[in-house]
């Protein structure tokens, strides 16, 4: 039973028990279970057959306290019961059952099937050819639940306050029961459990991820993926093309190879004319990529011509009033300060009350009492969730989720401002148009087209939030008119190497719920001495008093061949003088510096202790780094400032010492800084 978006209590076949919190922990019923409420909420998973043999108990009892066994070529496990072995597997052609409507049958419905198990049983067999002899008690066939993502669900309902969901342990229940019903516990007593678990929360997905037919496709691609090994950056083959932009079509027959993010196609890279196409799509390696040299011309065509990347995956909320309420309340929900005139963006993020990113985020401020919220993908239903939950009741806010009504086009490089010039009467050079910020107008024929000066990479161009009836001609004009100035279609892996090299850090892959903006460098975009109350502010003025007991840092790998050595690709554990402090949480291979970039969190540890200690920029700066690729470590330079920024730094101080001492022509000044930007490379 709910009232006004909270669990008041459970109807039973014995009557009604009033209760502040409810679980649905029902395994695979736990689908039908959520969507029996009132207010349907959506769990997806979806149950598979399992099959596993039990033997009668082994005639000598110590060969009883065998080991769990793992063999993923074989696709099998083999482990002790009661005095016997259970052995099984994670078969190719898994059996999805329970696709017609509700879960009727009960496990021992479920009949032996040994010709489907045969594969399974070589396998078994070929690692413990002993198990032959042993007596067969029976081949279970067990109904298993599985996720879209082979990772399990937990956490609250974003729509129902108080309902929580523990479920779709992906056949690992036992291995997982401790640590979920800890932090389950955690969440519902303290309203967060104590670690990361976002990967697991419920809110990454959302309603379109609960089709019966998804589900059904997805999980027999996940199912056999349990024992398979993941390269880096792989992705689904099932449910896909579920999310499109307008541009899809299009984009896909210019040579788009595309990822999916939250069920939305984003474009990772674009195969030129010529290449073979089959070739790079097999390319599953842990070492250097075929895309890279692709990569590169499209990272090199954003510094020194123009790209357009279409990022409408982007989640966008517009948030109004009919008073000041709006920014009232957003000024208590996020850390930077909006209270700035019309058209500024502000880069701020939603905190908890520990500090911690709940979102990263950019708002643009429309008018007096609108404002229009850009997050990253995977933040759709997380986010709406948050604000709903955070807002007052009796307001009149508005809260509008507009992701499907735009369009983003991502237009990178020193030429995106001859482009836009072109294709609109507003002056949008760096005097009339600053960065940061966001005007409406119009776009060749299209109007209404709100246009951002910034790109999420550090690099000079603008975001286009077109709306979508507009963006298939929005599209062909910057692609018409870019013709002369080297334009091309860019996807998310040039996006990548740019934002890492520039040292921007991405929610969800560096920034979660126990990073706080003083640990990644990021004071500056929090309203600390405005004497505005906000979420996260008690935890933060703590924070400065003690200091940070972690600190982001970049790190250019100094000794690492990227043609012979393993890549890095996230997760590797950083060293400081030979001591573990922390692991990387992003890397990419930056064209510009020709090295590998990994960003990630220092620590401070007594090493005789293990107690944590404070991070200064001191003790960053003063040790020497190495970066553990598979067994393998690499020296690594350190940093707290992005490279490029130094740099920048260093070239306008040489710049204006050569022009003090010897006035230089505006032609000398650019063959100068032509110069110094072949000495950076």
């Amino acid at each position: 039973m709910v009232q006004k978006g909270c669990v008041t209590g459970v109807e039973t076949d014995r009557g009604q028990i009033e209760c502040q919190y409810f679980v649905n922990c029902a395994g695979q019923w736990a689908y039908e279970l959520g969507h029996s409420n009132e207010e349907p909420i959506s769990i997806p998973l979806h149950a598979c057959e399992h099959f596993y043999l039990l033997t009668r108990p082994l005639k000598t009892p110590s060969e009883s306290n065998m080991p769990t066994i793992v063999d993923p070529d074989g696709r099998i496990y083999i482990r002790s019961w009661q005095g016997g072995i259970l052995s099984g597997g994670f078969e190719k052609n898994p059996k999805p059952i329970f696709t017609e409507g509700r879960n009727q049958l009960e496990i021992q419905n479920l009949h032996e099937d040994w010709d489907h198990f045969e594969p399974l049983l070589s396998s078994l067999l070929r690692r413990m050819p002993g198990l032959e002899a042993l007596e067969i008690m029976q081949l279970v066939n067990c109904p298993e639940s599985f996720t879209p993502d082979m990772r399990c669900i937990m956490g609250e309902s974003p729509s129902v306050q108080g309902y929580f969901v523990l479920a779709g342990m992906n056949s690992a229940g036992t291995s997982f029961g401790g640590g979920a019903g800890k932090y389950l516990a955690e969440w519902m007593v303290n309203g967060c459990p104590s670690e990361n678990v976002w990967p697991l929360d419920l809110k990454r997905f959302g309603a379109l991820q609960s089709s019966r037919t998804f589900l059904r496709h997805r999980v027999m691609e996940v199912m056999p993926l349990i024992y398979d090994l993941k390269v880096p950056r792989w992705d689904f083959q099932t449910g896909r093309q579920l999310r499109t932009s307008p541009l899809y079509d299009r984009l896909d027959a210019q040579g788009a190879r595309w990822m999916e993010k939250h069920g939305f196609e984003r474009p990772k890279y674009f195969v030129p004319p010529g290449k073979d196409l089959l070739a790079l799509d097999q390319s599953k390696t842990f070492y250097k990529p075929d895309w890279f040299d692709i990569v590169g011309s499209e990272v090199k065509c954003c510094k020194e011509a123009v790209c357009v990347i279409d990022m409408s995956s982007f989640t966008k909320f517009e948030i109004s009033s009919t008073g000041d309420q709006a920014l009232e309340v957003l000024q208590y929900l996020f850390s930077n300060d909006l209270d700035v005139p019309v058209g500024h963006i502000v880069h701020t993020g939603m905190l908890n009350g520990g500090g911690g990113y709940e979102n990263d985020c950019s708002i643009a401020r429309l008018n007096k009492r609108s404002f229009f919220m850009i997050s990253p993908t995977d933040q759709q239903v997380h986010c709406w969730a948050w604000l709903r939950k955070h807002m007052p009741n009796d307001s009149n806010l508005l809260l509008e989720d507009v992701t499907w009504k735009y369009t983003a086009l991502n237009l990178i490089g020193p030429r995106a401002v001859d482009i836009l010039s072109e294709l609109s009467y507003a002056p949008v050079t760096p005097e009339h148009f600053p960065s940061l910020f966001c005007k409406e107008m119009s776009v060749g024929y299209a109007n209404g087209i709100r246009v951002m000066s910034m790109t999420h990479t550090g690099e000079p161009g603008f975001m286009l939030y077109i709306p979508i009836e507009y963006a298939l001609h929005v599209y062909n004009e910057l692609m018409s008119v870019g013709q002369k100035y080297g334009i091309r279609n860019t996807g998310y892996y040039a996006l990548r190497s740019l934002r890492i090299e520039k040292f921007f850090a991405f929610w969800g892959q560096d920034l979660d719920a126990f990073t706080t903006p003083l640990e990644c460098g990021r004071e500056f975009r929090v309203k600390l001495d405005k004497g505005t109350d906000f979420i996260g502010r008690d935890a933060l003025m703590q924070q400065k008093q003690e200091g940070v007991y972690k600190r982001f840092t970049m790190f250019i790998l100094e000794d690492h061949d990227t043609d012979l050595d393993l890549w890095p690709w996230w997760g590797e554990p950083i060293y400081r003088n030979g001591h573990y402090v922390g692991k990387t949480t992003s890397s990419a291979y930056s064209y510009t510096l020709e090295r590998h970039v990994c960003l990630g969190f220092v620590h401070n540890f007594d090493q005789e202790t293990g107690e944590a200690l404070a991070v200064t920029p001191d003790f960053i700066n003063r040790g020497e780094y190495e970066i553990d690729i598979a067994g393998q470590r690499f020296q690594a330079k350190a940093k707290l400032y992005p490279f490029s920024s130094l740099f920048a730094q260093r070239r306008r101080k040489d710049e204006m010492e050569l022009s003090h001492r010897c006035p230089l022509s505006a032609s000398q000044q650019a063959g100068l800084r032509g110069l110094t930007t072949k000495l950076r490379k």
